[in-house]
């Protein structure tokens, strides 16, 4: 078996894994999860950046299955909370996506909307066994923070992340409407060339 025409996807989570599909889908390469090759391994985000934790979870997932590996970490980073959650997006609170969109709107009551900028960054970092080279790209998606959630798509921070780009939040929009601008398609589309490639 080449395998080369084999990735990755170095996450368990059903809504990235759903999206990382759909925008690689045109090209030739086989995409896999963790699920569907019977990996259960969690690791670690000990990075302090989104670059260093999409980087440590690729290397560590490529070494273990010696196949093209693809991970990414992304986040919200609110400017009126110094770029918080930031790394820590989907740890802000333990719990569930409400506790921690609920968490978020408390920390910024009464702030107006001027100061509720935010943003979505998102890095992907390919990583090559056989070559030992890894790859990241970048992604951002520019918005603000809505006063209450609005919508019921998408998954995490999306229903209180207004799109400038849509002109309604992420959790209005549809599945492919956020995937033709969301961080994580911007930071994807950049990757392809080199998917591609292989």
């Amino acid at each position: 078996m080449n395998t080369r025409k084999i990735l990755i996807i170095a996450t368990k989570n059903k809504g990235k894994i759903k999206e990382i599909k759909e925008i690689l889908c045109d090209i030739p390469i086989e995409i896999r999860s963790l699920n569907e090759i019977g990996l259960d391994i969690d690791v670690e985000e000990t990075g302090k950046t989104f670059a260093e934790n999409a980087i440590l979870k690729a290397k560590a997932i490529g070494e273990r299955t010696g196949l093209l590996t693809l991970a990414e970490d992304s986040g919200l980073e609110v400017d009126a909370l110094g770029g918080r959650p930031g790394v820590f997006s989907a740890r802000y609170v333990s719990g569930s996506d409400i506790d921690r969109i609920n968490k978020l709107l408390k920390k910024l009551k009464n702030v107006p909307r001027e100061k509720r900028k935010a943003r979505f960054r998102a890095v992907v970092a390919i990583y090559d066994p056989n070559t030992k080279s890894v790859q990241t790209f970048e992604g951002m998606s520019e918005g603000y923070i809505t006063e209450k959630p609005m919508g019921t798509n998408g998954f995490g921070y999306d229903p209180i992340f207004f799109n400038l780009d849509l002109g309604k939040t992420n959790g209005e929009a549809t599945f492919e409407e956020k995937n033709r601008v969301s961080h994580r398609a911007r930071a994807l589309e950049k990757c392809k060339k080199l998917l591609a490639s292989l």
